[in-house]
């Protein structure tokens, strides 16, 4: 029942009263990233959420789009503001995704949504991390998702499709709330992809994976 009926509800409550209570903070963020990043405070890409229907999720963008004399994108460090740098350290660039969970495309707790293009490449396994909404959070972030290889993060995310209980969600938001306020390792903003040789994805793709946030 929680997980077909109560969690959405739950989900839609959570982020509404969340929304309301960091909304100064949002303002403030979205006041300094419009200033620091030329008019441009959110970032905005495409995602795969729930049974692999595509979606906008929305952050809050941490890097200007400065380009080069040829037309390019400066390297990542070079775009990275200041503001964009602190509102990283912090994950307040992860608040504008509750307006995502208003909207029915994520969940508070989930898989983290990947790029569509990782899409024809998992296994039939791991396509069942799509059988849920997609998480700001999920297990595999708090159990240390740069420090295990990607394969090993597709089969937290399944465990947790297939195990899926109201405790389960409790604790992994607890362990959120534990790794930023101690700036733990297990929660890191970007979805670099370290070792991806499992499931055949190209570095390139996973260095492409923020590349104008």
């Amino acid at each position: 029942m929680y997980k077909n009926y109560c969690k959405h509800f739950f989900d839609f409550i959570v982020a509404f009263f969340g929304l309301l209570i960091l909304s100064p903070i949002f303002i403030i963020v979205m006041i300094a990233l419009f200033i620091a990043n030329d008019g441009k405070p959110f970032f905005f890409q495409i995602r795969p959420g729930k049974n692999e229907r595509l979606f906008k999720i929305i952050k809050f963008k941490t890097m200007n789009d400065k380009k080069d004399t040829d037309g390019n994108l400066l390297p990542d460090s070079e775009r990275l503001t200041k503001v964009g740098s602190f509102v990283r350290k912090t994950s307040l660039d992860e608040i504008p995704q509750l307006i995502n969970v208003l909207k029915g495309d994520m969940s508070l707790i989930g898989p983290r949504p990947l790029l569509p293009e990782y899409l024809e490449m998992y296994n039939e396994v791991q396509k069942k991390r799509h059988l849920v909404r997609p998480g700001i959070t999920g297990l595999a972030q708090v159990k240390g998702r740069n420090q295990m290889k990607f394969s090993e993060r597709l089969k937290n995310d399944v465990y947790y499709v297939e195990n899926l209980t109201f405790s389960l969600d409790v604790k992994i938001i607890l362990m959120t709330i534990q790794s930023i306020l101690f700036k733990s390792n297990s929660i890191v903003n970007g979805q670099t992809v370290d070792e991806v040789d499992d499931i055949g994805l190209s570095k390139n793709l996973s260095s492409n994976h923020f590349k104008k946030r």
